[in-house]
C-alpha cells in the first residue's frame, strides 16, 4: 500500500483492547510499515518496557500472586507506566520518533477502573501523574466481543488473563465508553483478519 504524507513525527500511537485481540502484532506491523516509509519508530508495551517495568510485569502477571489486591495491582501498573514514560516514551518523542505502544493509559481505566471497580477519578489522577498528562495522539481500539476474546484464551494464561467472561465484558464496555465521542480514538473491528486490521489501521492514518 502506498504511503501518503503522514505527519507522525513526535507522535504517540497506542493500540488498546481487551486481551487476545492481537495488539502486539499490530504494533509490529505498523512499525514496519512506517519504517519502510522513512520514519524513525520506537515500539514498546505495557506493563514493562523498561528494566524495572519488566520486573513489575512479572509480579503483576504471575499466577503465584493471586492475593494481589486490585489497588496494589493498579499501583504497580502505574509505577511501570511512570518509568516507561520517563525512560522511553518522552525521550523518543522529543527526538521526533513515532512511538507505538501496546497499551497505555486507557488500559488502567478499563481494567482496574471498569473491570476491578476502582474509582475512575483516582485512576485518571494517577494516570496524569505517571504520564505528566501525556495523552496518546492516536489510539486504535481493537474491539472484540468478550465472548470471542475468551474463546481465544490459550491454555497457559497469566493472572489477569484467567479472569472470567463477566470481567471481560466490563472491560470492553469501559473501552467503548472511553472511545465514545473521542476524536483521538479509532475503533477497529477485532473480528477481522490480522492483515485486514493492519490495512484498516493504515487507511485510518492516511485519512
Amino acid at each position: 500500500m502506498e504511503a501518503r504524507n503522514i505527519d507522525l513525527q513526535g507522535k504517540l500511537i497506542v493500540f488498546e483492547g481487551i486481551d487476545f485481540t492481537g495488539k502486539s502484532t499490530q504494533v509490529e506491523l505498523l512499525a514496519n510499515y512506517l519504517r519502510k516509509n522513512n520514519l524513525t519508530v520506537t515500539t514498546t508495551h505495557e506493563p514493562g518496557g523498561t528494566l524495572l517495568g519488566e520486573k513489575l510485569r512479572k509480579i503483576i502477571l504471575s499466577r503465584r500472586n493471586d492475593e494481589l489486591l486490585p489497588f496494589s495491582e493498579l499501583l504497580l501498573l502505574i509505577t511501570s507506566r511512570a518509568q516507561l514514560c520517563s525512560e522511553i516514551i518522552e525521550p523518543a518523542l522529543h527526538m521526533g520518533h513515532v512511538v507505538i505502544s501496546s497499551r497505555y493509559r486507557f488500559s488502567s481505566v478499563a481494567y482496574q477502573g471498569y473491570g476491578r471497580g476502582i474509582d475512575l477519578g483516582l485512576v485518571e489522577h494517577l494516570n496524569n501523574a505517571a504520564t505528566q498528562n501525556r495523552a496518546a495522539d492516536i489510539t486504535f481500539l481493537i474491539d472484540l466481543q468478550a465472548e470471542l476474546a475468551v474463546e481465544r484464551k490459550p491454555k497457559k494464561h497469566d493472572r489477569i488473563e484467567k479472569e472470567d467472561l463477566l470481567f471481560y465484558r466490563r472491560v470492553r464496555q469501559g473501552y467503548l465508553k472511553l472511545a465514545h465521542n473521542n476524536p483521538r480514538v479509532k475503533i477497529i473491528d477485532g473480528a477481522m483478519s490480522v492483515e485486514r486490521i493492519a490495512r484498516t489501521v493504515i487507511d485510518r492514518l492516511n485519512q
